[in-house]
């Protein structure tokens, strides 16, 4: 195992191996070890049941044809159906879309739903398309993958730049091809059509939560503590009020056109009254830091939430937060976690981290199914309860083990899977 792990940090020529799926299924063997799973069921949960490539037209607002490639990936359903986001991205591959689904059978062990995980993704750039482009784009991916997925085979939700239009346009076209409605088939989709309250801002509500877990442990008063987050959408710029509100001072934040920090803590009701529909700011200030520069930041707590392969083994030693919180999918690099817990920095990885999503996602399918909708209240109570026991159940079995919170999370994620696979006699 160790000669695994020590494979996925460096290459032969010493360079980092960035790979993201050969690194989750690294961590997923260490995990099966761990429990004293063999080598059958490393099998059964290295890689996706299924994954599904794509190609379908869409006709453009010139008339013309532009052909596009999706996937969609469904790890392991040993539970029950798989769930997980469509991005809309240009750089979305195969082997993203793999590691992803990974990532969120793991989420659901660690919350406890009754989920496998699954993810999907579309080649595109829908910054660079029409309103109507994308709504064509979004319902012939769902005509292109409807014969797997449905709301007791396969869940979509919205992931990088895709939102409760898309959802609804999905739904629709499903409702469509199904002839009967199915609100079920699909979470993240607006509050009339079926939506949760609380769905919009429930990944940054769940880190905070995990922000409020990890600096009791630590020890950390949360008011007044430095906080800086790198990246400013959908969950970073709530994030970045909730812990305003909570007290904590935000000395610095993010976008893809550089950072903004003030010791004192920013004025995040002003940035957040500024920030354009892709949720940048700095481009409206002058004394603006790079992202590097940002993340070296003296401050508590550091909370990645733009993309992956952010801390890596060249910057890991310039990391001065106690607490890093992974809003983000996969910004912590192995070699970089092992820099990071040498200094006894505590990191909570994104598979807990960033679980509010999926978990308010669970509640959301809940109440379709049931046809009772629950007020904003009760959803943040329970997200909080389950929130704050998957981080102790982690962070328990981090000492048990004497591992780190990553290694934790996946033993807690891939033991109900594993569990269920045995009972079925998969193994």
């Amino acid at each position: 195992m160790q000669a695994q792990t020590e494979t996925n940090q460096a290459t032969n020529d010493g360079t980092e191996n960035l790979d993201v799926y050969s690194s989750t299924q690294a961590v997923i063997k260490e995990a099966l070890t761990q429990l004293g799973y063999d080598e059958d069921m490393y099998e059964i949960l290295k890689e996706p049941m299924r994954v599904l490539s794509v190609r379908f037209p869409v006709r453009m607002d010139d008339g013309s044809i532009q052909v596009f490639t999706g996937y969609r990936a469904q790890h392991n359903n040993a539970i029950g159906p798989t769930k997980g986001g469509i991005r809309l991205h240009p750089d979305v591959n195969e082997d993203e879309v793999r590691a992803l689904s990974m990532w969120m059978s793991v989420k659901c062990g660690i919350a406890n739903l009754p989920y496998g995980g699954g993810k999907g993704g579309i080649v595109c750039d829908p910054r660079e398309m029409s309103f109507s482009e994308i709504e064509r784009l979004s319902r012939a991916y769902v005509r292109a993958i409807s014969q797997i997925v449905g709301p007791t085979k396969d869940i979509p939700a919205p992931d990088v730049f895709s939102n409760s239009q898309n959802m609804a346009w999905m739904l629709d076209e499903y409702s469509h091809l199904r002839e009967f409605d199915s609100p079920g088939f699909i979470t993240g989709k607006p509050l009339v059509l079926g939506g949760s309250q609380g769905r919009e801002r429930a990944t940054a509500r769940g880190v905070a939560i995990c922000v409020e877990e990890a600096a009791k442990v630590k020890n950390l008063e949360l008011k007044d503590a430095r906080v800086v987050i790198q990246g400013f959408g959908n969950a970073g710029s709530y994030l970045a009020k909730y812990m305003s509100d909570a007290g904590a001072r935000v000395v610095g934040i993010s976008d893809a056109y550089g950072a903004l920090h003030d010791p004192k803590g920013l004025d995040i009701e002003d940035l957040l009254e500024r920030r354009d529909s892709f949720g940048t700011v700095t481009k409206l200030f002058k004394n603006t830091i790079s992202n590097k520069e940002l993340l070296a930041l003296d401050c508590d707590i550091l909370v990645p939430a733009a993309i992956e392969n952010q801390i890596t083994k060249e910057n890991a030693k310039d990391v001065r937060a106690k607490i890093i919180v992974e809003a983000a999918n996969g910004p912590t690099t192995t070699a970089a976690t092992k820099i990071l817990d040498d200094k006894g920095t505590l990191i909570v990885p994104d598979v807990l981290g960033n679980s509010g999503g999926v978990i308010v996602s669970y509640f959301e399918w809940v109440q379709n199914n049931q046809g009772y909708y629950w007020t904003a209240d009760e959803v943040d109570a329970r997200l909080q309860e389950v929130m704050r026991h998957s981080f102790h159940s982690v962070y328990d079995t981090a000492r048990r083990y004497h591992v780190n919170m990553r290694v934790a999370a996946y033993i807690v994620g891939v033991r109900r899977m594993a569990e269920a696979a045995r009972w079925r006699g998969w193994v």
